[in-house]
């Protein structure tokens, strides 16, 4: 909870907010409507990506997950975990970076359980953290656009991309994923 409470006065402070949770509440329509953009968005820039999500026990998508920074940064975003292509809960993600950063961005997530027992256990957490909880694999594309064998293999695979495409060097590790009452 603390550092959900950072990320907001953080991002709210950048933005000029005035009431964090008013700020970066949205509803469980504008998320259902988001998520399935996203994941829209997601097919269309990689037909392997695709291939693997059809595969796998359930999705996490987050649709938007602001991160800024000036020195202290944070990034929050809002989502839903699908499974067989229903909405199966609400999230948010959260992390907090101490270091040289200057700016904001915003960028979609995807994280695929590509079986049965992860995705239990993670719905069975009370705040999971990527690399506590569960090792996320960043997908990585190869020759011809097609996901890495080693990729492919992971019992949690995650893909990060904007509107111009998959997006690289960034990662999961550190996010504390916590499920919404909505």
């Amino acid at each position: 909870m603390m550092g959900r409470t950072v990320v907001a006065f953080v991002l709210c402070t950048m933005l000029g907010f005035g009431q964090p949770s008013a700020a970066l509440a949205a509803s469980r329509d504008e998320i259902d409507a988001k998520v399935q953009e996203a994941v829209g968005n997601f097919y269309k820039q990689t037909s392997a990506g695709k291939r693997l999500a059809q595969k796998a026990a359930g999705m996490l998508a987050f649709p938007e997950v602001l991160k800024a920074g000036i020195g202290i940064g944070g990034e929050y975003g809002e989502g839903a975990l699908l499974i067989k292509g229903k909405t199966a809960g609400y999230y948010s993600t959260a992390a907090a970076s101490i270091g040289f950063q200057l700016g904001a961005q915003v960028k979609s997530q995807i994280i695929l359980f590509m079986n049965p027992k992860v995705l239990e256990d993670f719905r069975k957490s009370e705040g999971w953290k990527a690399g506590v909880d569960g090792s996320v694999a960043l997908a990585t594309l190869g020759a011809g656009g097609e996901l890495s064998t080693d990729t492919i293999k992971q019992p949690i695979i995650g893909f990060i991309f904007s509107n111009k495409g998959l997006m690289y060097n960034l990662t999961f590790e550190g996010s504390k994923i916590t499920r919404l009452e909505r």
